[in-house]
């Protein structure tokens, strides 16, 4: 009785090993494995460093001198063809706007909302 003891006890964590790939692989929801290739935030990073788009925090502080209020969030995205940042930000009123920059210049190229 003990060496088929000894052998499940040993053979259990090799076989639950084996099929953590396959767990793994089932949770993938089809997103890329982590390090593998660049995400949105990587790609903007790469963007400032080569000086092809503005560095947000200097939008964001162009925002704040001319607008009271406080950011609430930031994507990525295009107008007109160009990288665009999509700025939410909050009022004091509580009303919410959404400024739209060139991510190239840095130039406001538009408003909505608030």
């Amino acid at each position: 009785m003990k060496p088929l003891f000894t052998m499940v006890v040993f053979a259990a964590p090799l076989m639950l090993g084996a099929l953590s790939p396959l767990a793994a692989a089932a949770q993938d929801y089809g997103r890329p494995a982590l390090g593998a290739g660049m995400g949105e935030q990587d790609q903007a990073r790469a963007a400032v460093q080569a000086g092809r788009q503005a560095p947000l925090s200097r939008v964001l502080q162009m925002i704040g001198q001319r607008t009271p209020g406080r950011h609430l969030n930031t994507t990525l995205g295009d107008a007109g063809g160009r990288p665009a940042y999509f700025i939410q930000w909050q009022m004091p009123d509580g009303r919410v706007t959404v400024f739209v920059v060139d991510a190239g210049s840095g130039q406001m190229i538009g408003r909505q909302g608030g």
